[in-house]
């Protein structure tokens, strides 16, 4: 049987760490928040070098392809759902996250079956680093309170009379879901003759 090569082995390694996250987010256990960011960040930067590795030594699969932007949805998904279950971020805005992307998911499908690569746009990465600062924001915005004097310095000082971090929170909220709003708008429409045709 063959080995999985290592940008594959890092998206496996992404759902694993997806589930662990969870867990560890609802476990309530002594700072579950603060393990919770740093399981997240860690989750993050395997989609950053699973990438980078595959492009550097040709090791790109049709398994990659398919998985990893999977393994990224099911993530940063996984990550919104949770917040609303814990009150940290409206539905709606969670509820127009996840339906882009299962629309976009199955675009690509679509496209796939008519032989068809749809290229990732720009928009689109700009979406998914506006994601990951919301998501990487909320999980500092509950963590740090734990932190003693060093987070209250660092993240605890006021702004309209809440910590700033609150603010930049909500902020990115609204960034991530306009961004993810727009770029599917904008992915739906350049592509739209992949599934108007068969309309």
């Amino acid at each position: 049987m063959a080995i999985m090569n290592v940008p594959n082995q890092l998206t496996v390694a992404r759902f694993v760490l997806t589930v662990v996250f969870l867990a560890v987010l609802f476990s309530g256990v002594p700072y579950h928040y603060t393990f919770s960011l740093f399981l997240f960040g860690f989750a993050s930067l395997t989609d950053y070098f699973d990438g980078k590795i595959a492009r550097r030594d040709n090791l790109i699969t049709d398994f990659g392809k398919l998985m990893d932007p999977l393994a990224d949805k099911i993530l940063t998904g996984s990550a919104f759902i949770a917040f609303v279950g814990l009150d940290l971020m409206p539905a709606w805005m969670v509820i127009i996250i996840v339906a882009r992307e299962l629309a976009i998911t199955g675009l690509r499908l679509l496209a796939a079956s008519k032989n068809i690569v749809l290229a990732a746009e720009r928009f689109g990465k700009h979406k998914t680093i506006s994601q990951i600062t919301a998501i990487l924001s909320v999980l500092v915005m509950i963590s740090y309170p734990s932190w003693g004097a060093f987070g209250q310095g660092l993240f605890g000082w006021q702004i309209g009379g809440q910590p700033w971090v609150v603010s930049f929170t909500v902020l990115s909220q609204w960034v991530t879901v306009s961004l993810t709003f727009y770029s599917g708008l904008v992915y739906l429409w350049k592509n739209r003759q992949i599934y108007l045709e068969d309309m």
